[in-house]
């Protein structure tokens, strides 16, 4: 087993542990046996089964500001917290694709198209979400920290909620109006949907939990770590959803695992953004015609054929080039220290060399 699945393999078990906790709860309130049922079904059916790249970076930030391995009490609090960011995902997951009406996630149905649940599902998505809560109380009561996660929990989800806000009275499938795209609000959407949860949240739980305070001095110079942080992982996350948005028009299918479907969705990405920004006239009237419409094929190659036109590809590779080299300076400069609990440069360096020039 290479190390990458061995750890992988190890979160895994820890949620088998996690999930039992919180069935147990609903058992011990003297819920009925088809409701601890139906919950058990919904965790295991929405929680695991993902990348879990979000989840295990918890656990993973933890050891690099520790320096080392984690001792058992402490992986398997990282762990609580990083399925934590894992209910939070499959909260987001269920309850979106009931709003864009959604066929299938990872693979198999969506949660509520599956047997027997129908919008019963909007309650699981509830129950998801409440379970952060439960296991933060439970197991993290007496940390000096402990507000802290109650508040970057509740923070970021608000985040996230006002950038799903945006992306849908942006881009809603069945009402296509580029005048009311721009890279400005593509950047908005991205920020606040995808870069606070998936990149901010799952550090600066680690540092939390890692006892990194608000400030110290380092060299004679204070610095504010969190700030530090944010700053490089929201421009991160941003340069992660703007590649992704990338790869759903230019990855063959076969490579990328799925079928690219923004443009047939009206999705407000990068590509259109960039697009926009550019075309003649004529070629704003090919995107206006074509863009977003459903069972086409004709009308998405013509979309496609603007943005070849355009030098998609090759304006792409630029922000690419530009962004890894912003995003490594920006690493760089952070002041490094041998103690534990304060940042370290791995930390980043780490999550960029993920994503830079990955081809799915």
């Amino acid at each position: 087993m290479s190390d990458k699945a061995a750890k992988r393999a190890k979160f895994e078990h820890a949620w088998t542990r996690i999930r039992d906790e919180l069935v147990g709860y609903a058992a011990g309130e003297g819920m009925p046996k088809e409701a601890v049922e139906w919950y058990t079904k919904s965790l295991d059916y929405n929680v695991p089964g993902g990348k879990l790249n979000r989840g295990m970076s918890v656990v993973d930030t933890a050891e690099i500001i520790k320096g080392a391995k984690l001792d058992d009490d402490e992986y398997y609090k990282a762990a609580i917290l990083g399925w934590g960011v894992e209910l939070l995902q499959a909260f987001f997951l269920v309850s979106d694709d009931i709003m864009d009406s959604s066929i299938t996630r990872r693979g198999q149905p969506c949660w509520y198209r599956a047997p027997g649940i129908g919008m019963i599902a909007i309650n699981d998505g509830f129950m998801l979400e409440s379970a952060i809560y439960y296991l933060i109380k439970k197991h993290f009561r007496s940390e000096p920290y402990y507000v802290d996660l109650l508040e970057i929990f509740h923070e970021t989800t608000f985040q996230t909620e006002l950038g799903q806000l945006i992306d849908l009275i942006t881009a809603p499938e069945d009402s296509v109006d580029l005048n009311k795209f721009s890279l400005d609000k593509h950047r908005l959407i991205v920020i606040y949907k995808t870069a606070y949860y998936s990149f901010y949240l799952p550090v600066a739980l680690a540092m939390y939990m890692s006892r990194v305070p608000a400030s110290y001095e380092l060299d004679g110079k204070k610095i504010e770590p969190y700030k530090v942080a944010m700053d490089i992982l929201i421009p991160l996350g941003e340069y992660f959803q703007i590649q992704d948005d990338f790869l759903d028009f230019s990855a063959p299918p076969e490579i990328l695992g799925k079928i690219g479907t923004d443009i047939v969705d009206n999705k407000c990405s990068w590509c259109i953004n960039t697009a926009l920004a550019v075309v003649t006239p004529e070629q704003r009237a090919v995107l206006d015609a074509n863009y977003g419409k459903k069972n086409e094929p004709a009308a998405e190659q013509r979309v496609k054929d603007v943005f070849e036109a355009v030098d998609l590809r090759g304006r792409y590779a630029k922000y690419e080039a530009e962004v890894y080299g912003k995003l490594n300076a920006l690493i760089a400069g952070i002041p490094e220290g041998p103690q534990p609990g304060t940042l370290k440069r791995a930390v980043f360096t780490s999550f960029l060399e993920k994503i830079y020039k990955r081809t799915k």
